[in-house]
C-alpha cells in the first residue's frame, strides 16, 4: 500500500466541535487572567482594546456560555457513539495506559529499545482529555459560585465563595499552563499534528504513533436498516432530548438566576468641575466601639432579636402591606426576604441586606454599633430561631 493512504481520524463534527471549544478557551483565557491580574500592563492594555472592564465581563460570559453548550453537545455524541452506534469508549483510561506511560518514560531514559505502541488514543491524549473534563467541571462550579454569589450563600456559607474565587482562578492558570505547554509540545513541536485540522492521518503517521489500530479489527458501523438499530436510535432521541432540555434550562438558570455584576462608574470628564467641600468644623475622630462582654439582646430570634427587629423594623416591614414584600415580624419572612433578597442569610453577615442597609445610619429603621455587632454576632452563628 502507498504510504500516502490516508485513515479518517476526526470526523468534520468533531474539528467543529474542537475548533469550537479552542476559541471558547482562549478566549476565556484572555479575560479571565486579566481580570485576575488586573494591575499587569498588559491587562490594562486589554481591558482598552476591549472597551473596559464591563465589556471583557460580558465577553468572559459569553465564551463560558460556549463552552457550557459545547459540553452539552460533547456528552450527546459520545452516548450515541456508545449506545447506538456501539463503538468503542476510546477514551477510557486504563491498566494498558499505565503500561504505556510507565514505557514511554523508560524509552525517554534510554532504558527501553523502542517507544510503547498505542491505539487509536495515546495514554498522553486520554491524560490531556480527562483533566480537560476535570477542569470544565471545576471552573463550572467555582464559575456559578462567582457569577451568582447570594444564590450560592443561601445553600452554604459564604467563605464558600472567595474559595471558589481562588479555585477558579489557578485552574484557569493551570490549564493555561497545561495546553501552553503539554499540548503545544505533542501536537506542533514533537510532531505537527494535522488530523484536526484536515480529519486524517497518514499510514506512515498511524504506524508510528497509532500501530496497536492496524492490528486490531476494523469497526464496522452497524446498519441504519437494522431494527436493533433503529430501536437504540428512537432511544436515544427520547432520553438524550429529555436531557439536553434539562441541561439547557440549567445552562439558563446559570446565567439568568440573578443580577450580581457591579458596573464600574464612568470616568469624571473634568476634574475642575467638582467643588471640593470643607466643613468649618474639623471631623472628630471616631471614638472607639467597645468590646462587647456579653450578648444583651439574646442568642436567638425567640430570644430577643425577633424582638428587636419588630419593633425596630416591624412598622414598615410587616405581614401585610409590608414595604418592598418584605416581613419581618416573624422568622420565615427574614430569611425569605423580599424584592432585594433574603434579609438574613444565616452564617454570612457580610452579605445580609439587615447589616448592609442599616450600616451607614441612613436607613428609616436604625440600629445602635452595639446592637449591629450583636446581630452580626448572631447571623454568623447560622442566625438560630431558638
Amino acid at each position: 500500500m502507498s504510504q500516502q493512504e490516508k485513515f479518517l481520524r476526526f470526523p468534520l463534527y468533531r474539528r467543529i466541535e474542537h475548533w469550537t471549544m479552542v476559541i471558547s478557551f482562549v478566549t476565556l483565557a484572555v479575560t479571565g487572567l486579566v481580570q485576575r491580574y488586573s494591575g499587569n500592563p498588559v491587562s490594562e492594555l486589554v481591558f482598552t482594546l476591549l472597551g473596559g472592564i464591563e465589556s471583557v465581563r460580558i465577553i468572559h460570559r459569553i465564551a463560558s456560555i460556549v463552552l457550557m453548550l459545547v459540553t452539552i453537545f460533547h456528552f450527546g455524541e459520545l452516548f450515541y457513539g456508545w449506545y447506538v452506534k456501539r463503538g468503542p469508549l476510546s477514551m477510557l483510561p486504563g491498566k494498558e495506559d499505565l503500561v504505556a506511560a510507565w514505557k514511554q518514560l523508560r524509552y525517554n531514559l534510554g532504558f527501553e529499545r523502542a517507544a510503547p505502541k498505542q491505539g487509536f488514543y495515546t495514554f498522553e491524549e486520554k491524560f490531556e482529555y480527562w483533566a480537560l473534563i476535570w477542569g470544565t467541571i471545576i471552573m463550572g462550579i467555582s464559575g456559578f459560585f462567582l457569577w451568582n454569589p447570594i444564590t450560592a450563600a443561601k445553600y452554604l456559607p459564604g467563605e464558600w465563595i472567595p474559595v471558589a474565587k481562588a479555585a477558579h482562578g489557578n485552574e484557569a492558570v493551570l490549564a493555561v499552563l497545561a495546553v501552553a505547554f503539554w499540548h503545544f509540545y505533542h501536537v506542533f513541536i514533537k510532531h505537527f499534528n494535522t488530523s484536526m485540522y484536515f480529519g486524517t492521518m497518514t499510514r506512515e503517521e498511524m504506524e508510528h504513533y497509532h500501530p496497536l489500530v492496524l492490528e486490531e479489527e476494523p469497526y464496522i458501523l452497524p446498519s441504519p436498516k437494522d431494527p436493533a438499530f433503529k430501536r437504540r436510535k428512537k432511544t436515544f432521541t427520547i432520553t438524550y432530548g429529555v436531557a439536553a432540555v434539562i441541561m439547557l434550562a440549567a445552562v439558563f438558570g446559570f446565567v439568568r438566576v440573578e443580577e450580581t455584576a457591579v458596573e464600574s462608574p464612568p470616568e469624571i470628564a473634568e476634574i475642575a468641575d467638582i467643588e471640593a467641600y470643607s466643613p468649618a468644623i474639623p471631623t472628630p475622630s471616631p471614638s472607639a466601639i467597645p468590646l462587647l462582654q456579653a450578648p444583651s439582646i439574646g442568642t436567638s430570634w425567640e430570644d430577643g432579636f425577633g424582638d428587636l427587629f419588630a419593633e425596630r423594623c416591624g412598622e414598615c416591614h410587616k405581614s401585610e402591606g409590608g414595604f418592598a414584600n418584605l416581613d419581618l415580624t416573624n422568622y420565615q419572612g427574614a430569611l425569605k426576604g423580599g424584592n432585594s433578597g433574603p434579609a438574613i442569610h444565616p452564617g454570612a453577615s457580610g452579605i445580609s441586606l439587615i447589616i448592609i442597609w442599616t450600616y451607614d445610619g441612613e436607613h428609616p429603621g436604625k440600629f445602635g454599633a452595639d446592637e449591629l455587632a450583636e446581630i452580626r454576632q448572631w447571623i454568623d452563628a447560622g442566625a438560630p430561631e431558638k
